[in-house]
């Protein structure tokens, strides 16, 4: 069974900068599709980035230039470096993965972690 593990959430100023990890445990994250969501306060949970088993990758418009998120699949793996945060990003940022074709939708993942939180202040 596949379990994900979030880590590498805090507080940070605007403009700051963290990396996310999520490490996959049960299966080797070869050959995945695996992406990052996030939920803040009040709103729905949306897709931030996604990583294919080609590693080409997706972005959402918001984090597009800051954000980039990437795999080792030696470690079993996936990143998600943040930088020049915004107020804005604050959510609790989740990791999702698939075994199988998947898109930005949440409904396309199997596989979740428990979230870290992200806090942005100004």
């Amino acid at each position: 069974q596949v379990q994900l593990v979030e880590s590498g959430g805090g507080s940070v100023q605007a403009g700051g900068s963290l990396r996310l990890s999520c490490v996959a445990y049960g299966y080797s994250t070869i050959n995945t599709y695996m992406g990052w969501f996030r939920q803040a306060p009040g709103k729905e949970r949306e897709g931030v980035a996604l990583i294919d088993k080609y590693l080409s990758t997706t972005y959402a418009d918001s984090v597009k230039g800051r954000f980039t998120i990437s795999k080792d699949n030696a470690q079993n793996t996936l990143y998600l470096q943040m930088n020049s945060l915004k107020p804005e990003d604050t959510a609790v940022y989740y990791c999702a993965a698939s075994w199988s074709w998947a898109t930005m939708r949440d409904r396309d993942y199997s596989y979740w972690g428990r979230g870290t939180q992200v806090t942005v202040s100004s």
